[in-house]
């Protein structure tokens, strides 16, 4: 790996980017940054030392970062070519590597465990995570979202050589990783505005299994459509919910609880309880367990780190959670994602009236697969969409939450702005409120539950 005195990073507020910027700074090196605006998690990482500023300006670069001889430059694909300081950066010959560049470097380094998917990576990465870390295995780790065990998307260890990291496919940054250890949870389309149809984007994650080293081992989720290249040596094993050479057995769920039996290729473990009792968290247990079980965690640290796992912020977020009304947030962006957690919430939930409040992410996602979307949100029994969540991108004509309400079949459906959704937190009679997106729906949710809380009497 080059690396020089200073590591210096280029979106240093996402999720991932922040993530290696805490593990360069307890490495020892020098760490600044910048970011396009100020977040939670850019406050955290400044009390922990590091320098941020919001601004695109070159002279806004620290001094001691202004060298090319003693520091290196990592950014995000999200952030553009024609940003000014990736321009000066650039024209002095700066080293300028993207964060999956890094990450693949570090599983070279040590035995990566690269959980892929289009959706449940950021959950099953995070429960392996923690179910090697309270075992007497351990690992490191590089978190797509903030462990509530941890409050962290990091974790080091001085004993292990294992790395937990999530596996992004967005702008092919997967193909950078030398995995000891794959899974591939899902592969539904996503990302076409990247890879253009569902075949190239299937096939890079066939590509992505040829990465794997030949002492390896590929976990893939059964009937996945498609054909993994693996090197001579990888072994290959397969899961889902109820079949493969992981899975779940005697299910039983009921009084907000689930237990379930873990079925491996020699073994039964019996009595498994999800710490997070949402019925998609079966399958993405069995993954993740299924992981650490090949590395050494017994029966006995399986059963313990899955009644103790505590979830990640945004994905099955429960704020609210009683008789009269329960308020959960969830980061599904994508419909078969939306049509997990629905379902999952109808499980715990049964009889009860369910709100969805969905943010759409992306305008090429939402006219790629608006009618998947529509057919999923009409799963609801109320519908209300918020505009579109432009993140990276720019307007697409014709293309809005209007058009994709337009197409959904619940005769209970509204567009709110995000004012009007807070306001109706005084008025409206919810019931169950699953608020799903990818975007910064997030932002409305400690208001939203002050005034659920203050209404009804929940506090």
């Amino acid at each position: 790996m080059i690396l020089k005195k200073n590591i210096y990073f280029l979106g240093i507020g996402g999720i991932g980017m922040s993530a290696l910027a805490r593990y360069f700074k307890a490495k020892g090196f020098s760490v600044a940054g910048y970011d396009r605006t100020p977040s939670a998690l850019t406050k955290a990482l400044e009390q922990e030392g590091i320098l941020i500023h919001y601004e695109d300006d070159v002279n806004k670069i620290p001094l001691g970062f202004r060298t090319p001889d003693e520091t290196v430059v990592v950014f995000t694909p999200a952030v553009p070519a024609t940003m000014s300081e990736m321009v000066w950066f650039k024209e002095h010959q700066f080293i300028v590597q993207k964060r999956s560049q890094i990450l693949g470097e570090i599983t070279r380094m040590q035995k990566g465990l690269c959980v892929s998917g289009t959706h449940g990576k950021t959950t099953t990465s995070t429960m392996l995570s923690h179910l090697l870390h309270q075992s007497s295995v351990d690992c490191n780790a590089f978190l797509g979202g903030i462990s509530k065990n941890y409050e962290t998307n990091l974790l080091l260890s001085d004993k292990s050589d294992l790395v937990v990291i999530e596996a992004d496919e967005f702008d092919h940054s997967f193909l950078t990783l030398s995995p000891y250890m794959a899974v591939v949870t899902a592969v539904d389309a996503d990302h076409l505005d990247i890879y253009g149809t569902v075949e190239a984007y299937r096939a890079g994650f066939e590509e992505f299994t040829s990465l794997i080293r030949p002492d390896g081992v590929l976990l893939i989720k059964e009937g996945l459509p498609i054909h993994p290249q693996l090197q001579k040596g990888v072994k290959r094993y397969t899961y889902s919910v109820d079949k493969g050479d992981f899975h779940a057995t005697n299910i039983r769920i009921g009084n907000g609880e689930i237990f379930f039996d873990f079925v491996t290729p020699s073994e039964v473990i019996k009595d498994i309880q999800l710490g997070v009792p949402v019925y998609v968290n079966i399958e993405n247990g069995v993954a993740a367990m299924a992981i650490a079980w090949m590395n050494g965690v017994t029966a006995d640290e399986l059963r313990a780190g899955m009644l103790s796992y505590s979830g990640v912020k945004r994905r099955f977020d429960f704020h609210i959670k009683s008789d009269k009304i329960v308020l959960l947030d969830d980061y599904a962006h994508h419909p078969n994602e939306l049509k997990s957690s629905i379902e999952s919430v109808r499980r715990l939930y049964e009889g009860r009236m369910l709100t969805v409040v969905f943010q759409p992410h992306l305008y090429t996602r939402t006219r790629d697969l608006a009618d998947d979307f529509a057919s999923v949100l009409s799963l609801a029994d109320e519908l209300i969409l918020l505009d579109i969540y432009p993140a990276r991108e720019k307007p697409i004509p014709g293309v809005t939450s209007q058009m994709l309400l337009d197409k959904v079949s619940v005769t209970n459906k509204k567009l709110f702005t995000k004012d009007e959704l807070v306001a109706s937190a005084d008025y409206h009679d919810y019931d169950v409120m699953l608020m799903v997106g990818a975007g910064d729906l997030d932002l409305l949710i400690p208001e939203i539950e002050h005034r659920l809380r203050k209404r009804l009497q929940v506090i």
